[in-house]
């Protein structure tokens, strides 16, 4: 009787240790899944923030590029004669020449920026002591930067390409396809990362900073009114104030890119970083050259950076939404 006894207790104890595995194993499953949708969600909602914002401002983008690689004099009133010129000339459409290589560089560039970000944020969280928390400053500024240099990195032949397209008649280049291969045999496969160190350069304070910025305010809007998300309105605000600081700290690396890219095309030869900028100081001056087209970002860049991030946003809302309601999986 004893025996029997003790062997279903043992009966018992063996079904609570196999009902505890079953549990924790259900419990790491779930927690696995919960972190495929948040990055496939974060994929989604960067990918079309990113197609929103540069379509939105792609006339404007296209602009600032052509005056950015000639040694044109910028002013709002030339960047608009411009704009009529192209408009009259080519059709309506031709002032969104480029956007399909924007896209196809946008698209991967946002997605993986806007991923990498919500990763970063997670591990340093961690890390830091902040998980599921605001991050204190200084992660929050690594966090943006190392989003933007990891997107940078895998999606930087398709910004050269961009910019090519851009800056070209459409015979010299049919499609993006075109571009690679008649770069490649004619210039070199190196040259398709011309430009690459001034990229990197810039993107580490100019998304360290968006990211940083729209965090914060987001934080302290959080704070001050009581309500945990702010309004839509709210959000391209604090989006523009992001674009703003952001690209205003980094414009002349990016007026540095934008000469070492399109170099094979402008007849000019950039080799390096400073070699570039000596050039540009030389013949154009520090405020006329390395930020020509500033005036036209502080236009740009805050709408397009708003649109992104309210996109963004309202994307991750929607999908988590839908996710509860049982509409996705």
């Amino acid at each position: 009787m004893g025996s029997g006894v003790r062997e279903q207790r043992a009966s018992l104890t063996q079904g609570e240790v196999l009902s505890l595995a079953s549990s924790s194993q259900s419990e790491e499953k779930y927690k696995g899944m919960k972190r495929t949708h948040s990055v496939l969600d974060s994929l989604f909602s960067g990918a079309l923030a990113g197609a929103v914002a540069k379509t939105a401002v792609a006339p404007l983008d296209r602009t600032k590029i052509i005056f950015q690689v000639s040694s044109a004099r910028f002013s709002a009133k030339e960047a608009y004669r411009l704009i009529y010129r192209t408009y009259l000339k080519d059709g309506f459409f031709s002032l969104w020449r480029g956007n399909s290589a924007t896209m196809v560089r946008v698209i991967p560039y946002a997605a993986i920026q806007f991923c990498a970000h919500e990763q970063y944020k997670r591990l340093l969280g961690g890390y830091y002591g902040f998980q599921g928390e605001a991050l204190p400053p200084v992660p929050r500024l690594l966090a943006g930067s190392m989003a933007g240099t990891t997107a940078a990195m895998l999606t930087y032949p398709l910004d050269m390409v961009r910019a090519r397209m851009a800056v070209t008649p459409k015979e010299m280049y049919s499609n993006i396809l075109h571009v690679f291969v008649r770069i490649s045999r004619e210039e070199g496969l190196k040259t398709l990362y011309r430009g690459f160190t001034p990229t990197i350069l810039g993107v580490v304070p100019y998304a360290g900073l968006s990211f940083f910025t729209y965090e914060t305010l987001k934080k302290l809007h959080a704070e001050h009114s009581g309500r945990p998300q702010p309004y839509s309105f709210e959000r391209l605000a604090f989006g523009a104030c992001a674009g703003l600081i952001g690209q205003s700290a980094s414009y002349p690396l990016d007026v540095v890119r934008r000469r070492m890219q399109t170099a094979g095309v402008t007849g000019h030869t950039y080799g390096t970083i400073l070699g570039t900028m000596r050039e540009i100081v030389s013949e154009e001056g520090v405020v006329r050259g390395l930020y020509k087209g500033l005036s036209m970002n502080w236009v740009k860049g805050p709408i397009a950076v708003g649109i992104s991030f309210t996109t963004f946003d309202l994307t991750q809302i929607l999908l988590r939404k839908l996710r509860q309601m049982g509409y996705i999986q």
